[in-house]
């Protein structure tokens, strides 16, 4: 099994910036990918980010380009999402996942764990 603790949520001015963390722990030798969802009241789970453990490689939503970045710990068990230019539409829950899989990441039926999630609110 592969536990995962995100930590880092909180309430920001809208244009501010905050700092998500997310630690794995157990089983996460097949873990080839890790990313990041969210999900606001009354909507559908959406991809926001992602990385691969072995080549660094990265993915985003389109609608966080240039405004959030993945990142890796340098012992490979903790990820990062630092969030920048923060929007009161980027208010939602922020989950973390594993994935087994290195291409089609981008959808939450290819992730095989995932952490409680961290609310994110902005305030305008």
């Amino acid at each position: 099994q592969v536990q995962l603790v995100e930590s880092g949520g909180g309430l920001v001015q809208a244009g501010g910036s905050l700092r998500l963390s997310c630690a794995a722990s157990g089983h996460t030798f097949t873990s080839y990918t890790m990313g990041w969802f969210r999900q606001a009241p009354g909507k559908e789970r959406v991809f926001v980010a992602a990385v691969t453990w072995g080549g660094g490689i990265t993915v985003y939503a389109d609608s966080v380009k240039g405004r959030f970045t993945i990142s890796r710990g340098n012992d490979k068990s903790t990820v990062y999402l630092q969030m920048n230019s923060l929007e009161p539409e980027d208010t939602a829950v922020y989950s973390c996942a594993v994935s087994r899989f290195i291409v089609a990441i981008t959808t939450p039926q290819r992730y095989d764990y995932w952490g409680q999630g961290t609310q994110v609110t902005v305030s305008s």
